[in-house]
């Protein structure tokens, strides 16, 4: 089938530049999210997030009709739900997080209403395993005059399938385009109209398989990250109780022709990393000791870093002004979802009473930063304390203020 309009449920740092891409080969995107700041900016050709190049295309894309935001789903051909998948913390006996669903579920309300005979609906969320067959239900449930592939197979009137986003935040635009896609499909026939879909755009490989593998892939791949981080940031701790350089150490370690040590940081933020293990965990909680070990790794690490910035600081010095350079989850980018820094610097605000500051070159100015002062670069260097937890480039070229610093990223 022609896929001629495309709705996108959910406008952030996936939906949006997903949306775009369709909409920049010329398809009809309607474009679905309850923010009405974001459907407003939108549709004046801007954007509410920062991104490279994406501006650019959405203003394209808006002042040719091809792109247009609304509050609520509009009838069309394909449906590609980009909402949201957060976890419930310790929301079990074991404080292991659960996920966190409702999104989704809102999202198939949304859409089932206008759903008719041959559409295609994907849910490109990063999901358990599992979650795909449930909003189908949930869809199915809410529309019993059609029929879906877990009851009718390849002769269903609805098509399902998964295909996770695998893409890294400040190159997205490159990324979405010239990405292999997984794509899994709950039959044969879904996998294919999913293919043909992105292919639309998409550059790479678009892989088959079946939907839960295709949920599990992405998980691992994040799990697997995880993991390798969680060896950095622990190995990081290690040499600090040994008076060992660890930057210095791994750079050593990697000249090994077959290691390949990771950099490690204030821990792991983000949608993806610091969220994704936990799914697997959730879901297979006897078999999962490595991930789970990594997960907690990895949670400790902004912890035992606040406490450093603590000891390093005093109790008795609370005219110290600190400065923290970095509050976004990774470089270059605005995006706060998950942010070790911002752990970090609430846990420091906890303990001390010093006046704080934030330089985070990615949100705009006059803003605060988990109520702390956001500042330029050369308000930031008149403080006592530095401390760097991301590697803006902006700070790369920086000189090495004076006073304290502490540098989690080895910047300098």
């Amino acid at each position: 089938m022609n896929f001629d309009t495309i709705c996108v449920v959910g406008l952030g740092y996936i939906g949006l530049p997903t949306a775009t891409m369709f909409a920049s080969r010329r398809k009809k995107v309607i474009g679905v999210d309850v923010n009405q700041h974001a459907v407003d900016t939108i549709n004046r050709g801007e954007i509410h997030i920062v991104e490279p190049e994406l501006d650019i295309a959405v203003h394209a894309a808006v002042k040719e009709g091809y792109l247009r935001a609304t509050t609520r789903p509009e009838p069309a051909d394909a449906f590609l739900v980009a909402v949201p998948t957060p976890f419930k913390k310790g929301a079990d006996a074991g404080n292991i997080p659960t996920p966190d669903l409702s999104y989704i579920q809102a999202a198939a309300d949304s859409i089932a209403p206008v759903l008719k005979k041959g559409d295609l609906v994907i849910l490109e969320s990063t999901s358990p395993v599992g979650a795909t067959e449930q909003m189908a239900a949930w869809l199915a449930e809410a529309r019993s005059d059609l029929s879906f592939p877990q009851h009718s197979g390849e002769e269903s009137d609805i098509r399902v399938a998964h295909c996770p986003e695998r893409v890294l935040p400040g190159r997205v635009m490159y990324e979405l385009i010239e990405n292999d896609r997984i794509i899994g499909g709950m039959t044969a026939r879904c996998s294919q109209a999913s293919a043909k879909l992105y292919k639309t755009f998409v550059r790479g490989d678009c892989i088959t398989t079946n939907v839960r593998t295709a949920e599990m892939a992405k998980l691992t791949e994040n799990a697997f990250r995880d993991v390798n981080i969680a060896f950095a940031n622990e190995l990081s701790m290690i040499c600090d109780d040994s008076n060992i350089d660890v930057w210095e150490l791994i750079k050593l370690a990697n000249r090994h022709p077959r290691v390949n040590i990771l950099q490690p940081g204030p821990g792991v933020g983000g949608h993806c990393i610091a969220v994704d293990p936990w799914f697997i965990v959730s879901g297979n909680p006897q078999k999962s000791n490595l991930i789970r070990a990594s997960r907690n790794v990895n949670d400790y690490k902004p912890i035992w870093l606040a406490n450093k910035i603590i000891e390093t600081v005093g109790l008795d010095n609370p005219d110290l002004k600190i400065c923290f350079y970095g509050a976004s989850f990774k470089a270059n980018i605005d995006d706060l979802r998950e942010s070790a820094a911002l752990i970090v610097m609430n846990k420091v605000k906890e303990k001390l009473k010093n006046p704080i500051f934030v330089v985070e070159p990615n949100l705009k100015e006059g803003g605060e930063v988990s109520g702390a002062s956001l500042v330029e670069i050369e308000s930031g260097k008149k403080c006592d304390v530095h401390v760097f937890l991301v590697e803006h480039e902006q700070f790369l070229g920086m000189s090495k203020p004076e006073g304290i610093v502490i540098d989690a990223k080895g910047i300098f």
